[in-house]
């Protein structure tokens, strides 16, 4: 895959860091926006940084033209990572805006991403869109109406786009993981059993695959990430 830029949002949160690994290993140029300026879970060499705030229009913009900047290497794939997650109660419990900022948090980047970076993806004629959603998409929890809801409008997104630009040269995916095995959950469920979650470095190497020319055929799929949970 040498000669192509991915741009992997999110990349350096407890996912974010296998899943840029996973591309710089693969001879990618990998372009990682950050809200700071500060170290996270991505390697140290081989990625390109930027500070940006992914739910500003015009910072998605200037994230997407760097992303697209390098003739030699242009835009190939965009792995959409960035979300996050707030439970609280039932729904007649939630304030709206609690609602709404779990919207906000997982869908808004990943659409203002996504929408600008298509046409550069359009002009390879062979892009590629992986998102990311949650098994709660199809499979709800109670006590998290907001960020189920937000990760089931990140799948119904992602599925639009395939039909979309399926004759385009664009393909979309999406992958659903469980629990995904970082410090962060665990320290939020220290009682939980880890090994039956999945973990980064498991759904990194799916998430390559769907952004790389070995699944061309493939569009619109829902590819569920599991482990054992």
């Amino acid at each position: 895959m040498v000669g192509r830029s991915v741009l992997v949002t999110g990349g350096s949160g407890g996912l974010g860091g296998a899943v840029v690994t996973a591309f710089v290993e693969a001879g990618w140029r990998v372009v990682v926006p950050k809200r700071d300026a500060r170290p996270g879970s991505e390697p140290a060499t081989g990625v390109v940084r930027l500070v940006a705030d992914l739910s500003d229009p015009v910072d998605v913009t200037r994230a997407v033209d760097v992303a697209a900047g390098e003739p030699t290497a242009p835009l190939r794939a965009v792995v959409n990572l960035v979300g996050g997650y707030a439970s609280g109660g039932l729904v007649h419990e939630t304030p709206v805006d609690v609602f709404e900022r779990m919207l906000t948090v997982n869908l808004r980047p990943t659409y203002l991403v996504t929408q600008a970076a298509l046409p550069h993806l359009m002009s390879s004629g062979a892009g590629a869109v992986v998102c990311v959603s949650a098994r709660a998409a199809v499979s709800p929890f109670p006590g998290a109406a907001g960020y189920v809801t937000a990760k089931a409008a990140v799948l119904a997104f992602a599925n639009a786009v395939a039909v979309e630009y399926r004759h385009r040269g664009v393909r979309c995916n999406t992958v659903l993981p469980s629990v995904i095995d970082t410090p962060a959950n665990r320290a939020a469920q220290p009682d939980a059993d880890h090994s039956r979650w999945v973990t980064p470095a498991e759904i990194a190497p799916v998430i390559r695959f769907l952004a790389s020319a070995e699944s061309a055929p493939t569009s619109g799929a829902t590819v569920p990430v599991y482990g054992r949970a």
